[in-house]
């Protein structure tokens, strides 16, 4: 695959660029329709996602950059060029949480009602961005054959584009991104329950991005390591802890406490 949208020889746009920026886009889409539910300000919110994305974006860097340090000591310039590449999604997830407490904070909002009603941003935005790493010939698996591929209805274009050199490898970002978008859907109908507890949106998510991870790490080549572990691997583990005890400590008192739909209570926690 051609990684180059654009040349235009002084100027070239990236495929990858364009994924991560329809992401944002389509993720800031729905941030902004979940969030008027609640009737928060769109200034609110347009502060949060202006200053939520280059911290994200930066967590992300920072991240790929931790675990290949050895190269980007060598190759220190190469640290800005992430247009080619090299965006750990759960270095931005950290970022992008973290900031988000601290700026709900300085407004005395509950950060857990805006991080609940940001995980189906996040969840369509990764896999929206997922198909970044189709066009830079990254995120795949191991060797497979055009047979395996076809039986398990992966499009063509997709089966073509993982022909890398010669040789088919599995579509690991394409398996993720179903995944996601799978997740996604559930997270749009769940939000419906008129019962749902504050925080399950967000346990939801944790579990199932952790889980889909999880597996789909065990298959790729390119992954980041920690000495002999895979690093997405552990985090998707402490991922799936995290959702596990948040779901049950949200889901304490009756079935009328601590509604993620009860929007009177999001108000008066401002």
């Amino acid at each position: 695959m051609n990684p180059v949208l654009i040349d235009l020889g002084y100027l070239r746009i990236y495929w990858y660029s364009v994924f991560v920026f329809l992401g944002l886009l389509v993720g800031g889409t729905v941030l902004y329709k979940e969030a008027r539910r609640f009737d928060v300000p769109d200034n609110f919110i347009t502060n949060m996602f202006f200053w939520t994305i280059p911290v994200s974006l930066i967590g992300a860097r920072l991240y790929y950059v931790a675990f290949n340090l050895s190269y980007y000591l060598e190759n220190p310039i190469d640290i800005i060029k992430v247009w080619e590449g090299g965006l750990a999604i759960h270095g931005g997830i950290i970022a992008g949480f973290l900031f988000i407490v601290s700026y709900c904070k300085k407004y005395s909002i509950s950060s857990r009602y805006v991080i609940d009603f940001t995980v189906p941003a996040l969840m369509i935005g990764q896999a929206i961005g997922r198909w970044g790493n189709f066009f830079n010939s990254e995120a795949h698996g191991g060797g497979t054959t055009v047979e395996y591929l076809k039986s398990l209805y992966v499009p063509n274009f997709v089966i073509e584009g993982m022909n890398i050199n010669g040789f088919y490898y599995q579509p690991t970002f394409y398996y993720e991104f179903l995944w996601l978008l799978v997740g996604f859907i559930l997270i749009l109908l769940i939000r419906k329950y008129k019962y749902l507890k504050l925080g399950h949106l967000t346990s939801f998510y944790l579990l199932w991005a952790g889980c889909g991870r999880l597996v789909i790490e065990s298959m790729r080549t390119d992954s980041l390591m920690f000495g002999s572990f895979k690093v997405a691997q552990v985090v998707s583990l402490t991922m799936i802890v995290f959702g596990i005890i948040l779901f049950i400590i949200s889901s304490r008192g009756t079935r009328f406490q601590n509604l993620y739909n009860d929007y009177e209570n999001f108000r008066e926690s401002k």
